[in-house]
């Protein structure tokens, strides 16, 4: 579904993407994770449009996108939710909702997948009059992904979906996820939070300054003695299996 080849992204003369290359099949979520710095959203503004790339070649559905515009690579089958989630705090839910489906023209099946979604979120369909300006963040953050579903994407994107969300909300964010996966949605996630992301992932690629330095299976990651040092700490040798550090006993 997406390939990246050898991606470089500079601000200026300071390179901040160096050499990044990385795939996505059909129906699969892969996750980039790394700390703070290390080039995950620039990777992710290189890939929708937001920045160019210096370098590199972008592929979605074995087609060329390198350096489209955010919006020819919505009607292309690509759909963002970015970080900080973007929604219009004036508009009212259903009107950010339909803002999702502005490359659509089919509009009886957009008000019926609208209608689907209220009923999939039921907050959303509560407050569906409300401005979504005063909505919590969990909400926020499910009226972001409702409204990326909407123009009927092949491949979800998600900017640190987990941003600034209490626990519980995070939960139900990667439980949501974890449904869209189930249904055929393929997903690519940048989080800040490696443990929850790459033990959601099918697949996981750490960055560091820029560059890949690690990837593979949750097992495999998981395995990886200096994955654990520096994302999950110190497991008990006696634990039997890699967990987080809050799971640990």
């Amino acid at each position: 579904m997406l390939r990246v080849d050898d991606l470089v992204v500079r601000y200026g003369r300071v390179p901040a993407v160096q050499g990044v290359s990385f795939s996505v099949a059909e129906g699969e979520a892969v996750a980039i994770v790394g700390p703070n710095g290390a080039g995950k959203t620039t990777t992710l503004s290189a890939i929708v449009g937001v920045v160019p790339a210096a370098e590199g070649v972008v592929r979605l559905g074995g087609v060329e996108v390198t350096g489209w515009a955010p919006e020819r690579l919505v009607r292309h089958g690509l759909s963002l939710v970015p970080e900080g989630r973007h929604i219009f705090a004036t508009l009212t839910v259903i009107e950010n909702l339909r803002l999702g489906a502005t490359v659509r023209s089919d509009r009886a099946a957009v008000q019926t997948e609208i209608d689907a979604l209220l009923e999939r979120f039921p907050a959303l369909g509560r407050l569906r009059r409300q401005s979504a300006g005063k909505l919590s963040g969990g909400e926020q953050q499910q009226l972001a992904i409702a409204r990326a579903l909407l123009s009927r994407p092949r491949m979800l994107v998600l900017d640190e979906p987990s941003l600034g969300l209490a626990p519980l909300v995070i939960d139900q964010v990667f439980e949501l996820l974890g449904e869209l996966r189930g249904r055929g949605v393929t997903i690519l996630l940048v989080e800040q939070n490696a443990a929850r992301a790459v033990l959601f992932a099918d697949r996981s690629y750490v960055l560091r300054s820029g560059r890949v330095v690690l990837d593979g299976t949750s097992a495999e990651l998981l395995g990886h003695a200096d994955f654990v040092s520096s994302y999950l700490g110190v497991v008990p040798a006696d634990a039997g299996v890699v967990l987080p550090v809050e799971e640990a006993p």
